[in-house]
């Protein structure tokens, strides 16, 4: 995969979406499902209904790219349908696409200034 920075945002739409779209589809989904702005340059995770399939949709500078991964054997595991969309770091959209279960990974604690902790708690809250 890509190599993202740590500031880049990764949303996950968690209800199946249909991976025949192209970018102008997910672009809409990104808008309507997620509420957020294509163009911000974050990142947008969408996946099928059987979650062997995934693609990703970002702004590049100077128009939208897409990434897709196909699972020839085994699934996804996804978040929990219990919102619209759910935030993940760098870290955990490489976990998943390297195929480990994030409720199954235990984070160990890291140093993090005031600030980001008020951030990390106000994208964790978002997610619930």
């Amino acid at each position: 995969m890509i190599g993202l920075p740590g500031t880049v945002r990764v949303f996950v739409a968690v209800a199946a979406a249909d991976l025949r779209k192209g970018y102008d589809g997910l672009a809409r989904l990104a808008r309507e499902s997620i509420r957020e702005d294509p163009l911000s340059g974050h990142i947008f995770v969408f996946a099928n209904r059987k979650r062997d399939r995934i693609k990703i949709i970002y702004w590049d500078r100077d128009g939208f790219a897409i990434w897709m991964k196909r699972l020839e054997k085994g699934t996804y595991r996804w978040p929990s349908p219990t919102a619209d969309r759910v935030e993940w770091t760098a870290a955990e959209l490489a976990a998943v696409l390297g195929g480990i279960d994030l409720k199954a990974a235990r984070r160990r604690s890291r140093f993090a200034l005031a600030a980001s902790r008020e951030i990390a708690a106000d994208c964790a809250n978002v997610g619930s």
